[in-house]
């Protein structure tokens, strides 16, 4: 009994519950600003849910994959880890991994093979992060910002398609903003994460950013990110149609973080960079809970005013 509870709280662990707010917000904001920029309405509970439901389970399954690809580097700087502790075996979390990505694919391909095409696309730029790119390139980063910048533009295509494969309005630009606004600061959050972990990476030669250039450096490069993401979450309220609450929370939250990213300047060390890592996913939470309720609150006070 004592074993299966283990390897059950061991498939939880490896979802990352504390990134869930950011990973579930991100989907179902994505979802809802796909129709209300494109139709100015809201999109049907079903297909929203499902959608949410795919791009959650894409997500954590890339999460999975690399912590199966990473057990050396994070039994000595995260050695907490499910893998590293063995709550479960390598076999049981690639099985675990597979299995979240089959249900995205089956989502994603339901809903509309363009949305399709963007997981494949993305789990393969993942996959050679994971399998490849970490452990030979010190900008490895890349790979994750790209993969999970198509993330909400698969969303996005799921319920909006753009015509390319399936009949549709074509992409609106608000879509284009979202999705390099995830590249850029996925960039960012990366190389926070990865700041942490540079103990580990240096013991196993793995030539991250942060092992090879320095935190200091590196932390200059996360401010440039987030600043371009900031500016980014700006214009996708205007591109979008957005109003004024969503518009003030992503001024109040960029200027907050921002603060936060100064300070990692400042503060160059694992620890700072693992502080704004978290940091950076509840931004990221809050910004996207602000797209959701400046949506339904736009829907709300247009069907009260008979608009």
């Amino acid at each position: 009994m004592h074993q299966s509870l283990s390897r059950f709280r061991g498939h939880i662990e490896l979802l990352r519950p504390p990134l869930a707010a950011m990973d579930l917000a991100m989907p179902a904001a994505a979802a809802l600003l796909a129709v209300y920029a494109v139709e100015g309405a809201l999109p049907p509970m079903l297909p929203f849910i499902i959608a949410s439901i795919g791009a959650y389970a894409a997500i954590t399954s890339s999460y999975v994959y690399n912590d199966c690809c990473d057990i050396d580097v994070d039994s000595v700087a995260l050695p907490n880890r499910p893998l590293p502790l063995a709550m479960l075996s390598k076999r049981e979390a690639q099985l675990w991994s597979l299995f979240l990505f089959l249900v995205a694919a089956a989502i994603a391909l339901y809903l509309n093979p363009e949305s399709f095409a963007i997981l494949l696309t993305a789990t393969l730029l993942i996959t050679i992060y994971s399998a490849w790119a970490k452990r030979n390139t010190p900008f490895s980063w890349i790979f994750v910002g790209l993969s999970f910048g198509l993330v909400p533009l698969g969303v996005w295509l799921a319920l909006e398609p753009a015509g390319l494969l399936k009949a549709g309005p074509g992409l609106h630009p608000a879509a284009l903003i979202l999705a390099a606004m995830i590249v850029i600061t996925d960039w960012g959050f990366t190389n926070c994460d990865a700041s942490r972990d540079v103990a580990g990476d240096k013991e196993k030669g793995i030539p991250t950013t942060p092992a090879t250039f320095g935190i200091a450096a590196t932390a200059k490069m996360v401010t440039l990110f987030w600043i371009i993401g900031v500016i980014l979450s700006l214009a996708l309220g205007f591109a979008a149609n957005l109003g004024w609450l969503y518009l003030a929370a992503a001024a109040a939250a960029g200027g907050w973080l921002l603060l936060q990213n100064l300070d990692f300047v400042r503060h160059p060390t694992p620890e700072r960079g693992e502080k704004l890592f978290y940091q950076s996913a509840n931004y990221r939470a809050v910004l996207f809970a602000a797209i959701i309720v400046d949506v339904l609150l736009r829907i709300g006070l247009s069907l009260g005013t008979g608009l």
